[in-house]
């Protein structure tokens, strides 16, 4: 019995005998069964019997034999060489209906439209409807309010067949990538949202590590969100490191970029916790890789931990991942203002002293680093509100330690506020188990333009400090939103980790914080667009160089950071790029700002960031 498992729409290119020219084809690769994968939504067979009297598939093992130069452009939808109806029809058959071809989620507003419903419409508005949409990112502006997949694949369990059509393929698992390399015009999405298996590993060995890994971890699926983590982290008395917004997804992006956490200066990142990956590669096979793999499929582990979007190597399906012990975290809580008005002590503690916020603002920062020191997490958010007045929200969290132990800890950093003039004593306290559920409200998605950097320890020294705080404070002052969260994910907090492929910066960094701004794009002109990223560049340019050594993450960062591939893999990049040319040479998989992705460019007319026009092979 053979499997089907993986392939790629791709127009014939026209160097083959006119015999075989057809006006698209679907490439499959075809694999003996010879290792079962892990969960059994993933073994479901597709025979050759099935497609023998499917004249638009051809194996990709024959593509390739006939073929040594691949088309210079990708199709879209309304090319000649773009795949009929009936011949999508046909696939969906094939795949017992799991192709979708959804409509924009706005066409429930609209009389006209087939969908049209005043009650959805409303929805969103005021729900996160992106959560539950195949198509839909959390951001609009990193697409340049892009047009939609064409096609999605949605794997709802039993699936069997993943493929990309010729615009380039992406999985598509919560929405929550903010950089939107979820989404894109004429491509077929893979959408991983329903792979949600999960399994309870008590005893776990993995020898590929130095030293071993052994003790408690879990499989799961790709689709698994933070809050599903957490509800089986209840139920088995565990915890899994995850991300801090419960409905992002646990084991795809997240983890594929880094992924921290408010354990990440306990237990390290998102990508040291796994052990062992399921991927559907380029070339359509299945494979488990792991520390204890050989070769080429090493490489690929080391790869796929860090090394970028899910779309860059193949498709994540399934993750082994530790399970540590149950945990709780306790919070402290508070804020400070300054404003024209009459100070008060709360529950925002107010002053009228502008000089005194911002010599409490860095007060607050240099707290930072015993914090992290001590395995804790300080959430920070410094917002302009107009008129000369600031907000400074702090949250100091300590994993593992009571409430007692935590008012003890942030008493050093009350006392200095104080003696600086800022009358904070104490704060809001909570504690609750890390693994537990909790109640998040999630609203829709936003346009807020942002970047990223990595702060490492160097810039909290006595040299740089003042600087770094410098860079900030204008931007603030300028209208910029500066939200900060103070982490050390050291290589040694990421304990039985084998060597991953996120920046090394990442384990100097001890304060990751973004820089945002709201813009409305829907109305603005291509010159508007232009100058409001202009502006975000000339104050994060200002913020790179008060720390040089840095980096920029790229789960929550600037489609044009500069140097981007530097910012994202520093010295990891070159040997990321040769992963990807050994692991998807025909360039299957593409999103922007992903390793390999400057090989091809979308034709932009407006010359902006935008993933509205055709995909090409650059210099071709």
């Amino acid at each position: 019995m053979l499997k089907l498992l993986e392939g790629m729409i791709e127009p014939l290119p026209h160097d083959l005998p006119t015999s075989r020219k057809m006006r698209s084809h679907l490439f499959l690769a075809v694999i003996p069964l010879a290792s079962a994968s892990p969960f059994a939504s993933h073994d479901s067979q597709l025979t050759i019997r099935d497609i023998s009297d499917f004249p638009s598939i051809v194996f990709e093992s024959r593509y390739r034999r006939a073929n040594t130069t691949a088309p210079r452009c990708k199709s879209l939808p309304g090319d000649p060489d773009w795949p009929s109806d009936a011949e999508w029809d046909r696939l969906n058959r094939t795949l017992n209906g799991a192709l979708l071809k959804p409509l924009p989620p706005a066409s429930v507003c609209y009389p006209s439209s087939p969908k049209y419903n005043p009650s959805a419409c409303s929805t969103l508005f005021t729900k996160a409807y992106y959560l539950d949409d195949p198509v839909s990112p959390a951001q609009q502006w990193t697409t340049g309010n892009t047009c939609l997949p064409a096609w999605n694949l949605n794997s709802t369990g039993n699936w069997n067949l993943t493929l990309t059509c010729t615009q380039g393929g992406f999985p598509v698992n919560s929405g929550h990538d903010f950089v939107g390399r979820n989404t894109g015009a004429g491509a077929l999405s893979i959408w991983t949202h329903h792979l949600k298996s999960f399994e309870f590993l008590p005893e776990y060995v993995q020898r590929g590590h130095n030293p071993p890994y052994s003790g408690p971890a879990v499989r799961v699926g790709a689709g698994i969100q933070i809050k599903d983590g957490r509800a089986y982290s209840e139920k088995y008395n565990i915890t899994l490191v995850g991300g801090s917004c419960a409905t992002v997804g646990s084991f795809g992006g997240w983890l594929a970029g880094g992924g921290h956490s408010e354990l990440s200066s306990m237990y390290g990142l998102g990508v040291d916790q796994a052990l062992e990956m399921g991927v559907i590669t380029a070339d359509g096979r299945y494979r488990v890789v792991s520390a204890e793999s050989e070769g080429r499929e090493r490489e690929l582990f080391w790869a796929l931990r860090g090394g970028g979007a899910v779309s860059t190597y193949g498709v994540v399906t399934s993750v082994v991942v530790k399970a540590h012990p149950a945990i709780n975290l306790t919070i402290a809580d508070f804020s400070f203002a300054v404003q024209n008005s009459t100070p008060s002590t709360g529950p925002i503690v107010t002053i009228n002293d502008t000089e005194a916020f911002w010599r409490g603002f860095n007060a607050v920062y240099a707290f930072g680093i015993p914090t992290v020191d001590a395995g804790g997490y300080l959430w920070t958010q410094a917002i302009s509100t107009g008129n000369g007045s600031f907000v400074m929200q702090v949250k100091v969290q300590m994993p593992g330690r009571t409430i007692a132990e935590t008012m003890k800890f942030a008493q050093p950093l009350f006392a200095k506020l104080q003696s600086l003039g800022i009358p904070v004593s104490s704060a809001t306290i909570t504690t609750m188990v890390y693994g537990a559920p909790r109640f998040e409200a999630e609203g829709p998605p936003s346009n807020m333009r942002f970047a990223s950097r990595l702060f490492p320890r160097s810039s909290f020294n006595s040299t740089l400090f003042p600087s770094t705080m410098s860079a900030i404070r204008i931007a603030i002052e300028a209208g910029f939103f500066f939200h900060g969260l103070n982490l050390s994910p050291t290589v040694r907090m990421g304990e039985y980790s084998y060597p991953s492929a996120v920046n090394p910066v990442w384990r100097e960094t001890v304060m990751h914080a973004n820089l945002m701004r709201t813009t409305i794009f829907a109305t603005s002109t291509a010159e508007e667009v232009a100058a409001a990223q202009k502006l975000l560049q000339e104050y994060m340019n200002a913020i790179r160089e008060a720390t040089p050594g840095g980096g920029s993450y790229l789960n929550e960062a600037d489609l044009e950071e500069p140097d981007w591939q530097h910012a994202f893999w520093g010295s990891n990049y070159a040997k990321l790029v040769d992963v990807k040319r050994e692991w998807d040479p025909l360039g299957v998989f593409w999103a922007p700002a992903t390793v390999g992705s400057e090989a091809w460019a979308v034709d932009s007319r407006d010359g902006l960031k935008s993933q509205n026009g055709r995909l090409c092979r650059v210099g071709s």
